[in-house]
């Protein structure tokens, strides 16, 4: 095979380091990582040595030194420093006063009524039926309290605007003056081959857009794939792409076309012929169509090779078998294939970087799934180019705006909030976007259009998990910095700095900041009798170093060091250095993504993305860098940012559902994470609606439980002849009912009219909001809770091999998975309870109707609210089972089934308990029993 002949210098399980350059300059780097230590630190890394003790002394510290960000840090003042104030690249557009007002005033009314609302529940009990009563209004309390929740964080949304012009005029050139800062895009590969030949085209799809970006210059942005399993056929898929990228690049700069990844351009109903095309761009697109359909021939073969694997597993062209083929047992793996020195595309141009990843596995080891994947991408990342910024980016989301790069620094290189911005996340599209389709082609317009801009008013945007650009600052667990007025002694957030005497400068700062961090003023060479002292104080502090980061001195230098310092290598190195520190700079990227690397320091406790038990890492994350202190910033561009590769079928996106709703869950049970009281110490940075804000999201799925039941009375009220509202409903009951629906139906659409989301989206993420919330959250309730308690986990999936495959790449989070017991359940029998509650309604209306009918029109009058009900719970749900159904491969007939069935025998039971038991009160002729 193509990978085969590339791994010719492959270095068998011993301390022997082996670099082999093949003459088509695609290096393959492999180093054995068994028992390794450090080799040494790359010697562009600049660094201060103290004279007689072999401890590393940064030059600065982040907060005095922020390296990237020049401008933040220099132009943040009042206006008193000697240059003109630059202008801000980002701000915030508030939503317009009146619009504003309008929506507060309706959402406070609808407050006011829902008391009215609870007041006249609580003083007109129905005695006919209590316990269905008390159901009901147990239920209603629980959705008002969510509703009320839900809705604080709501009311300050805003929206954002970026200069890219300004941006560009100050980091406009491809020179040294003022070039943009490294950017360092991580993707994370799905397991293969289970995952078959989409997820292997998605990933490609995802590291073409991202390398054909709009960043200037090309040498400044680096890509890193993470492949878990150390598959073949992965490594063969990201082989091919960087060779097709060698076309794909230039063409995409060339004609700017929109999107960048192949896919989905190409898959476009645009009629380039009719417009005014020149005839060279038609040309060079039918070129490179064919090429890239060819491309897609090699990646489909490879998934067919995956599906036969040899006995004895891939074997090399020099016989020597695949170090990956077992994909929990393999040594760490780094290939460079493209970015090497005169590397270039097919016009001579500059390529951006292209490194392949496979972390160390070992059995018994924790490896923590897709967040211990992104954390050490982030180690070898800031070895190999360290640039200031980290795009996230899932396998299946490709970028679709070009500028979106340029977009994010626009928020981190301001001068005003450059300096304490965390993050920049953009919503997540799903499907292809076509001219003339449908603009809220998403499931999620609400969550990425409405509540994402309102928690942008407060401090930030929450962390989704992918589409999301961070400062690299901000991940390994620095502070953010402040400006000069606050870091006064009266300043609240500064108060647990340690200060040795009235005079004398603070040695030590005791920040939120978990790093211990080193003044420059106290770097200095001591002298007499106090150096022995400092020696120590050194040494003390160098084993904190070792402590947060890990036993790695060149990557603790990388932390303190601006990307220019490691970019650096020296034009006028003679070629036995360079390949010296080429050699020793890979022994240390190796060793970072060992498996005992992270073993007794704070990785993923307060550096990089953060541990959980429900793998919930992106809402933890996101909330620890906010406690800190820090902000963050959400960017909606006109044309969508990144897309997902292909819309999801329903029981994907069911099966979504309940994998972020079991980590949620997880999250509110977590003892160190929950947002309720995480983070309440040490000065308090996280504000209280942002608190809100994640109680919410963490929250949302207990909300399962009282829609379930609340879905659940009008069935029982239609089969049995009661209801869970009094009959004599009096003038003003009914104009306080009426007045209670109306200031809900205005709140919702005066929503609707600031955030400019369409009905259409909204009705429909409210239909997925109910069958998820009696589907996939009420399974990730009961998962927590057995997951806390009973220590076992039950994984939910779309099929049996998706889940088999999650299970073995311990993808949720759960490491090596040999303490906790794993139960895998069909994605048909989360349809089980909506279905139930469907046909229940469904029974419940067709029988109601039919006794209207033989009653005549008087008894139409008792069961009008029930069947309103009824009809509520069918409208919501009648829309997913339709769609499911349509599905003649995998009808969920198993479900169906077992909805008819349960909802016969609770019938029938009902009907025999109720004939058997005592004689009911004499009942007027209005509430005569259904059954």
């Amino acid at each position: 095979m193509y990978g085969m002949e590339l791994f010719g210098g492959y270095a068998s399980g011993s301390m022997e380091t082996k670099l082999w350059m093949p003459e088509n300059k695609r290096d393959v780097l492999y180093i054995s990582s068994y028992n390794m230590r450090c080799g040494g630190v790359h010697p562009s890394i600049r660094f201060k040595m103290d004279e007689g003790s072999p401890e590393i002394v940064p030059f600065n510290s982040p907060v005095s030194d922020p390296g990237p960000e020049p401008e933040s840090s220099e132009s943040s003042g009042d206006g008193d420093s000697d240059g003109p104030r630059l202008e801000p690249l980002s701000e915030k557009l508030p939503v317009p006063p009146a619009e504003l007002s309008l929506y507060r005033a309706a959402v406070a009314l609808h407050a006011l009524l829902l008391a009215a609302f609870f007041h006249y529940r609580f003083t007109h009990p129905v005695t006919d039926a209590p316990w269905l009563w008390l159901t009901a209004l147990a239920c209603e309390l629980c959705l008002a309290a969510a509703w009320l929740l839900a809705q604080l964080p709501k009311l300050s949304p805003t929206h954002r605007a970026t200069h890219l012009h300004r941006l560009a005029s100050r980091h406009g050139g491809d020179g040294e003056e003022s070039p943009l800062p490294g950017v360092d895009v991580l993707v994370t590969a799905p397991p293969f081959p289970a995952a078959g030949a989409a997820a292997l085209l998605a990933t490609a799809n995802a590291v073409l857009s991202a390398l054909a970006a709009d960043y200037y210059p090309a040498g400044r942005l680096a890509c890193y794939v993470s492949d878990d399993g150390a598959d073949m056929v992965a490594f063969e898929a990201v082989s091919e792409a960087a060779a097709l990228a060698r076309r794909w690049v230039p063409f995409c700069r060339r004609h700017g076309v929109e999107p960048r990844a192949p896919e989905l351009y190409f898959a476009r109903g645009v009629d380039y012929l009719g417009g005014r095309a020149a005839p060279g761009f038609v040309k060079e697109r039918r070129a490179m169509k064919r090429e890239y359909e060819e491309f897609k021939v090699r990646i489909n073969y490879l998934a067919a090779m995956a599906r036969k694997v040899p006995e004895d597993g891939w074997v090399m062209s020099d016989g020597t078998p695949w170090p990956g083929n077992n994909p929990r047992d393999h040594p760490a793996m780094i290939q460079v294939l493209l970015g090497h020195p005169g590397d270039q595309d097919a016009e001579g141009n500059e390529l951006p970087r292209l490194f392949y990843v496979s972390r160390e596995k070992k059995p018994g080891f924790q490896h923590h799934g897709k967040a211990g994947a992104l954390n050490a991408l982030l180690r070898v990342s800031a070895l190999l180019t360290n640039g200031a910024y980290v795009l996230n980016l899932d396998h299946d989301h490709c970028v679709t705006n070009s500028a979106v790069l340029r977009e994010a620094m626009c928020f981190f290189m301001d001068p005003e909030a450059g300096n304490r911005t965390c993050f920049v996340q953009f919503p997540l599209r799903v499907g292809v976007e076509d001219d003339g389709g449908d603009p809220d082609a998403t499931s999620d317009s609400v969550f990425f259009d409405i509540d994402m801009k309102c928690l942008d008013g407060i401090q930030g945007p929450v962390y989704v998990g992918s589409g999301c650009c961070f400062n690299r600052k901000a991940l390994y667990g620095f502070d953010p910095a402040f400006s000069e007025e606050d870091d006064g002694e009266d300043t609240p957030a500064h108060w647990s700095g340690w200060c040795f005497g009235k005079k004398k400068q603070r040695a030590l700062r005791r920040t939120m900041s978990t790093i211990p961090l080193l003044d420059s003023e106290d770097s200095d060479e001591p002298t007499g009798a106090d150096t022995a002292r400092t020696r120590r104080r050194l040494r003390s502090y160098h084993a904190a170093l070792e402590r947060h980061f890990g036993h790695s001195p060149a990557f603790i230098a990388s932390a303190f060091a601006g990307a220019a310092q490691v970019r650096g290598g020296g034009d006028g190195d003679s070629d036995s250095t360079s390949a010296a520190a080429a050699s020793s700079l890979l022994r240390e990227a190796i060793h970072v993504i060992s498996c005992a690397y992270e073993e007794r320091t704070r990785w993923g406790k307060d550096v990089g993305w953060i541990y959980t038990s429900g793998g919930a890492a992106a809402l933890a994350t996101g909330f620890m860098m906010h406690a800190r202190g820090w902000s963050s910033a959400y960017c909606t561009p006109a044309l969508a940012a990144f897309r997902s590769f292909a819309r999801a079928n329903p029981s994907d996106v069911l099966a979504g559902a309940a994998r972020r709703a079991a980590a949620a869950m997880g999250v509110l049970l977590s003892l160190r994470h929950c947002p309720v009281w995480a983070g309440a110490g040490a000065g308090g940075r996280l504000r209280l609606l942002q608190r809100l804000g994640y109680v919410a999201g963490a929250a949302y799925p207990l909300v399962s439980l009282p829609i379930t039941l609340y879905c659940a009375l009008p069935a029982a009220c239609l089969l049995t002849g009661r209801s869970v509202f009094p009959e004599d409903v009096g003038y003003y009951d009914a104009v306080l009912l009426i007045s209670f629906l109306s200031s809900a139906a205005a709140a919702v659409a005066l929503e609707l009219r600031w955030s400019r989301v369409t009905l259409r989206a909204w009705w429909r993420d409210q239909k997925l909001w109910v069958v998820a919330g009696t589907s996939a959250c009420l399974a990730a309730v009961f998962q927590g809770v057995l997951r806390a308690c009973a220590g076992i986990d039950v994984g939910f999936s779309s099929s049996t091999e998706t889940a088999a495959a999650r299970s073995s790449s311990d993808d949720d989070g759960g490491g090596g998975g040999e303490e906790e017991r794993r139960t895998v359940m069909r994605w048909s029998r989360l349809l089980i309870p909506p279905a139930i509650l469907l046909v229940g309604n469904l029974a419940g209306v067709v029988v109601a109707v039919s006794y209207g009918v033989d009653h005549g029109y008087s008894s139409w009058g008792p069961v009008l609210v029930k069947l309103a009900l009824a009809g509520w719970v069918v409208a919501h749900m009648q829309g997913f089972f339709r769609g499911l159904l349509a599905r003649r491969d995998r009808a969920p007939t198993i479900a169906v089934l077992w909805a008819v069935l349960f909802v016969s025998v609770l019938s029938l039971l009902w009907v025999n308990v109720d004939s058997y038991s005592a004689p009911p009160p004499a009942r007027s002729s209005s509430q005569q029993p259904v059954l």
